[in-house]
């Protein structure tokens, strides 16, 4: 059982930026971040292939997040840029040691953190 632990999040105006970071207390193949907006259902935002190095990400949030790895910490960090006040939600990340997955799918993964909130107002 690997466990995730998501930081970082917080009230940002719009046009400005924050970092996630997930922690995982494992090695996992695939990491995803997913969010959660009020009212809507949980969509997925990007995810990594920790080996690799690839990226994936939302046509909602491309060229505006950037996910990136820490190999020696098993953290996952989620860059995000000229935030938007549609960005509001609580984001998930997420995790699992399958060997392939389709990275847009949340059945795919076995492993979620508890969440963190991000407020995007002015």
């Amino acid at each position: 059982q690997v466990q995730l632990v998501e930081s970082g999040g917080g009230l940002v105006q719009p046009g400005g930026s924050l970092r996630l970071s997930c922690r995982a207390s494992g090695r996992t193949n695939f990491m995803g971040w997913f969010r959660q907006a009020p009212g809507k259902e949980r969509e997925f935002v990007g995810a990594i292939n920790w080996g690799t190095g690839y990226t994936f990400y939302s046509d909602s949030v491309k060229g505006r997040f950037t996910i990136s790895r820490d190999n020696a910490d098993n953290t996952v960090y989620v860059q995000m840029n000229s935030l938007k006040p549609e960005d509001t939600a609580i984001y998930y990340c997420a995790g699992t040691v399958r060997r392939s997955i389709v990275y847009t799918m949340m059945r795919h993964y076995d492993y979620w953190g508890q969440g963190t909130q991000v407020t995007v107002s002015s």
